[in-house]
């Protein structure tokens, strides 16, 4: 690995406004740890940037000396790509800021700051943009690779309420890229990841909801899976837009409405939240009560916000995470009996299998209007193997491979590349599909040389 001497960082501090934190310093293992706790990086430096000023100096200082640059957001990726070994993590963590005109429509957000800064800061204004759906995410992260939450159906993507953004690309220089200005760039950053350059800046055009919303949960036994699952998929099919319902297969929570014996138990989750009119959601959503016989349910008027949170206790960071994901235009009965029969021997109490629904809103976006291709996904499926000891690395991780192998002929093609881990790069061209060789074209014009590798990587 690459070290650096105070003296031999010394250029660099002088260079930018923000903190330059070298390895023997209190705080650099607390800054260096990223969400998922199998990435274990040991970078050479890590430059706190104060404001945007400070990453054409990071870059130059990088290249320089030969140093991988990294770029953290939220820190939230799944292959812990904001971190390099012997590298220069360009952090973002003290860039946290959200500005809104109400006015105008937009929303201008800095690179560190994390989904519930973000929620916050336009629901005071009664506004949102369609996001994830842990609050600790980084809407940096999430942004470049699409993005997709409980309001994608009606509002579309992340990526499709963009606006703008301000780029710094490897040689330093600064740009603007939006539909009128550096619109090659644009195309790209909508879906393409942080191949291209640093972004420092993002402008958003979020549309009014809020502050309640009807949301929660619905838990029903694992034994009436495959009836619960199979009217579901009938149910969806035709729901409104404003109403979006997740499945969830895993081990129940404690919840406080569950009964106890049914804590710890195989369950099916049903997640939903409804983003219209508040008096119509029970008629809308009724449905959902009746795929089969419920363990129990907590379904109310709720502020946006709050729901943003729901699920952050059980993705919260520093545990040991393995993802895999498929997309699927339909949910065949042989997609959901690979599923059900996985479900049915999850080697840890955290792993689960997710499927989001998206038929919508992304589904009337052209495929090649942005870097991001899956326009026709209407359900994305995440295999989320979720453990503490290293001593189940293997299992873990081989059933999630299973599963994974064991879908693939039900699933639609592509990837979603915020759900690829470290190991899937040959995945690269599949995600993008026929945008690819212009993302390649892009990344030739604005990164010939590879320097922001630390990614879901498009080679020159």
């Amino acid at each position: 690995m690459n070290a650096l001497s105070k003296e031999q960082a010394a250029p660099l501090a002088a260079a930018v406004s923000g903190r330059v934190v070298l390895p023997d310093a209190p705080e650099f293992d607390e800054l260096r740890k990223v969400w998922n706790g199998m990435v274990d990086r040991h970078p050479a430096a890590i430059v706190q940037c104060a404001s945007a000023d400070d990453v054409a100096p990071a870059i130059a200082f990088a290249r320089g000396r030969g140093l991988t640059i990294s770029v953290r957001g939220g820190g939230h990726h799944i292959a812990g790509n904001s971190i390099a070994d012997g590298g220069l993590v360009i952090d973002f963590s003290a860039m946290r800021a959200v500005r809104v005109d109400a006015a105008r429509r937009s929303a201008a957000v800095e690179p560190g700051a994390t989904l519930a800064d973000f929620d916050a800061a336009v629901q005071r204004h009664g506004l949102v943009v369609p996001v994830g759906i842990n609050s600790t995410t980084g809407i940096s992260g999430l942004t470049l690779g699409g993005g997709f939450g409980w309001l994608t159906r009606k509002y579309g993507l992340t990526i499709d309420a963009l606006r703008s953004a301000d780029v710094i690309t490897a040689d330093g220089e600064k740009l603007c890229a939006s539909a009128s200005e550096n619109a090659d760039l644009f195309w790209a950053l909508r879906g393409g990841g942080g191949n291209f350059g640093v972004v420092t800046r993002y402008e958003f055009e979020p549309s009014p909801l809020g502050p309640n919303i009807v949301a929660g949960l619905i838990v029903y036994p694992f034994a009436q899976a495959k009836q619960v699952l199979t009217r579901y998929r009938d149910f969806v099919a035709g729901a409104p837009e404003e109403l979006t319902a997740w499945i969830v297969l895993r081990h129940a929570p404690p919840l406080p409405f569950l009964p106890a014996d049914v804590h710890g138990t195989k369950v099916v989750v049903v997640a939903l939240a409804y983003c219209g009119d508040v008096s119509q959601a029970e008629v809308v959503a009724a449905p959902l009560h009746v795929l089969g016989a419920a363990h129990g349910a907590h379904v109310g008027e709720m502020p946006y916000v709050d729901w943003q949170k729901a699920f952050d206790p059980l993705l919260a960071p520093g545990a040991r995470n393995y993802w895999k994901s498929h997309n699927f235009t339909e949910l065949s009965d042989a997609a959901l009996d690979t599923k059900i029969e996985y479900a049915g021997r999850l080697p840890s109490p955290q792993c689960e299998i997710f499927i989001g629904h998206l038929a919508g809103a992304p589904n009337r976006v052209a495929r090649n209007a942005t870097a991001y291709l899956a326009r026709d996904a209407k359900f994305v499926m995440n295999v989320h193997a979720r453990w503490d000891d290293s001593a189940q690395d293997a299992e873990c991780i081989g059933w999630a491979h299973d599963l994974f192998r064991a879908s693939a002929p039900y699933a639609s093609g592509g990837a979603y590349v915020n759900f690829m881990t470290e190991d899937e790069g040959e995945r690269v061209a599949a995600a993008y599909g026929e945008n690819y060789e212009r993302l390649r074209e892009i990344k030739r014009r604005y990164d010939p040389q590879n320097v922001f590798h630390m990614n879901q990587n498009i080679k020159p």
